[in-house]
């Protein structure tokens, strides 16, 4: 580990090594697996791994930097997730619960290494059997010749069944049912070059036609794993949101007892413990308990809500700061977090069957390959009775209108984009996101993460003298609340050293300063005047008046230049967040947004967008929270930043990796550019075949030269592809 590793992130190298070795778990184990979405560098790993196996019970500990998660051993006992994560919290490490079980499928990209080495053995095939043709293209004679065929024979045939076989599959699996598609003509057009040569070498002729059949293989899988790559990059919101349920809870027994139930097991009435740190399991009413919770995950509300017994909580949430007895309403797909789930699936499903242009090409491409394919097969071998000349005709026919370069008209441009995003801070995970990007003539912005920082900003600083920040700093010390760590952080002076320090959950801290008592939190509490409007945390040292620490979530510096671009390129700009109004209506205000909605739920969100597309708008989405997830996933095409949860980075199709709002207008251009060179390519694809199928009609090429040309019309579509401006 490099000291530049640890100075790149604070929290790791403030982590203290564990004094001892780390304890044996005696019980039984079980696995935890935790999301760890902040961490980035090599001190994080080791961080981490000390934090947690510092831990009494745990077993192992081991982090995968790649994925952002850490899995733990541990002795199974109550809670012990739980504990896991207030530990890592408590050393800097935003950490959430996982279920491997429900990742388990995101993880596998069979497909894509099958691709690959499809790709490799062609590859490798083609070279070869280019080398033995060089001898043949050189004049060698009968004997050699022949030769040379049947090492080429012996090397492409192979290659052929075990490289093409996708095109074999799809495309005689349509033709079973019923159907034309464009592997049909792909798979027919190798199996004749394949054919033509085998009967050309079983005959000593003097033309093969191998390279043909490998090439034109190769170049195929190429289109085939650049689009499986576009397509594979998007993993499942809904598998994301199944992730982030709680799966286990602690139940209350009658008798006081408490047990470890999965969560399928608990009823409606059943009473849960909610330690600390721990996410609610399931929709309920607290029953006991006093406590604040981050209702981010739902909400986008960054500010924590105070909750007392009667109060409504939501599966998925957080408890901040006390214990809390929840009385079950609600389970799995009933709950919020569950409903929410199912709108991110059903959006998901719709927006799947949204087909690109290639797709679209290819119920009207392949009948006409084939039969333009037969028509030259029966025209020659009427006329000329010659069944030989007919099939080399008819192969050169349907190798030159084999579509490699309407292929890679759509995957060689999103592979170009997709390059030049990401050098600016831009990660495309839907190849389908460029085309329909491209579209776009509304942006609908959430406030919470994406046009504001999502962490509380103390405003009024300059108004609290340094003694009332010292006393609340020394006060904020002794507690993990989002705001007391706010007004810590602020503070410009040394925090007082309070003694007694007792946090009182749902109400703030309070100690003793010079045999003072002295007190940091609610208003009710304090005994201050309750504002709703303005977020504030009051300080009450003795006898004297409150003093008032109000606080808001800090705008993005460049979030105004960022709306102005959009807005300027001609594109409508709507606020849309679950916020309160007051807040709302400041940050529209502020940056010029007319079209502004506050407290929208997360089904509400999906009712907005869908109400814009009934009037014919096409939506960009960006946002960050799990409120936003159905909504991303619903909207035309959506972006969310790298900070946003697991679920809606999944959902989004684009990915904001920095801090640059202005990177939104910046790819909307991009995916304009992208568009018309995809038109380009398809433009340039007709003329080619507009040429050459006459050519190869006429029995002017072999399908050795129509192969060469294919190559060339798919490197000339390549070429066009780069064309592309970087974003600004």
């Amino acid at each position: 580990m490099t000291d530049a590793a640890v100075i790149a992130c604070p929290a790791c190298a403030a982590a203290p090594a564990p004094a001892a070795a780390p304890p044996h778990a005696a019980g039984p184990l079980r696995r935890i697996e935790l999301s760890l979405p902040a961490i980035h560098c090599a001190a994080c790993i080791a961080g981490v791994e000390r934090a947690l196996l510092a831990e009494p019970g745990v077993a192992a500990a081991r982090v995968n930097l790649t994925l952002k998660r850490a899995a733990a051993t541990v002795e199974d006992a109550p809670g012990a997730e739980a504990r896991l994560i207030a530990a890592l919290e408590a050393r800097g490490y935003e950490a959430r619960p996982l279920d491997s079980a429900a990742l388990e499928a995101t993880r596998q990209d069979a497909e894509g290494r099958a691709l690959l080495a499809r790709i490799g053995v062609a590859g490798f095939a083609s070279m070869n059997v280019m080398l033995l043709s060089v001898a043949v293209w050189s004049g060698a004679d009968a004997s050699t010749r022949d030769l040379m065929h049947w090492a080429a024979a012996a090397i492409a045939l192979p290659a052929v069944a075990f490289s093409a076989w996708p095109f074999f599959r799809s495309g005689f699996r349509a033709l079973a049912a019923g159907r034309l598609d464009m592997d049909l003509p792909i798979s027919i057009a190798i199996l004749m070059a394949a054919a033509v040569s085998l009967r050309e070498t079983m005959h000593s002729g003097p033309r093969a036609y191998y390279e043909a059949a490998i090439m034109l293989t190769f170049f195929l899988l190429v289109g085939r794993y650049l689009m499986h790559r576009a397509r594979a990059s998007a993993r499942s919101a809904a598998a994301e949101l199944a992730a982030l349920e709680v799966r286990t809870a602690e139940r209350l027994a009658p008798d006081g007892r408490r047990e470890t139930v999965p969560l399928d097991a608990l009823r409606p009435g059943d009473r849960v413990a909610v330690a600390p740190g721990a996410r609610v399991p399931a929709d309920g009413t607290v029953a006991e308990g006093r406590s604040e919770i981050d209702p981010s995950l739902l909400t986008g509300e960054t500010l924590p809500e105070p909750v007392a017994p009667g109060a409504a909580l939501r599966a998925g949430t957080l408890n901040l700061t006390g214990p809390l007895v929840l009385t079950v309403d609600a389970l799995g797909e009933d709950t919020l977090l569950g409903r929410i789930a199912a709108l991110v699936a059903a959006a998901e499903a719709s927006r799947s069957r949204t087909a690109g242009l290639a797709g679209r090409a290819a119920s009207l491409y392949a009948p006409f390959v084939l039969g333009l394919a037969a028509l030259a097969l029966a025209w020659w071998a009427g006329t000329t009775g010659d069944w030989r000349q007919a099939s080399n005709v008819a192969a050169a026919v349907l190798i030159v209108t084999c579509p490699c370069g309407l292929g890679l008209a759509v995957p060689a441009v999103l592979t170009a984009a997709s390059g030049r995003l990401f050098r600016a801070g831009v990660l495309l995970k839907d190849g389908t996101a460029l085309e329909r990007l491209a579209e776009v003539d509304t942006v609908v912005l959430d406030k919470t993460g994406t046009l504001t920082t999502g962490r509380p900003r103390l405003t009024n600083a300059a108004e609290i003298a340094p003694a009332a920040f010292a006393a609340a700093a020394g006060l904020a010390a002794g507690t993990a609340h989002p705001l007391a760590r706010a007004i810590r952080d602020a503070a410009p002076v040394p925090p007082a050293a309070v003694a007694d320090i007792v946090e009182h959950p749902g109400l703030g801290t309070e100690g003793r300063l010079d045999g003072m008592p002295v007190r940091l939190g609610r208003a009710e509490w304090t005994g201050a005047p309750t504002d709703a409007a303005v977020t504030t945390s009051w300080l009450r040292l003795g006898g004297a008046a409150p003093v008032a620490f109000r606080l808001s979530d800090e705008i993005r510096p460049d979030a105004a230049a960022a709306v102005a671009a959009l807005q300027a390129a001609g594109l409508h700009v709507a606020l849309l967040s679950g916020d309160a109004a007051a807040p709302v209506d400041a940050l529209a205000d502020r940056l010029g947004i007319a079209d502004r909605t506050a407290g929208a739920t997360p089904q509400e969100k999906v009712a907005r967008l869908d109400a814009l597309k009934a009037r014919g708008r096409r939506v960009l989405m960006v946002g960050d929270g799990l409120n936003d997830a159905a909504a991303l996933a619903a909207a035309h095409v959506s972006m969310s930043p790298a900070s946003a949860v697991d679920a809606s980075r999944s959902a989004a199709d684009l990915i904001l990796l920095g801090d640059r709002l202005d990177r939104v207008a910046a790819s909307w251009r991009l995916a304009r550019t992208a568009r018309r060179r995809i038109i380009e390519n398809f433009a340039l694809a007709l003329a080619y075949n507009l040429v050459t199928v006459p050519v190869a009609f006429l029995g002017l090429v072999t399908p050795l030269f129509a192969a060469i040309t294919m190559s060339a019309s798919s490197l000339v579509v390549c070429l066009n592809a780069l064309r592309l401006d970087e974003p600004e």
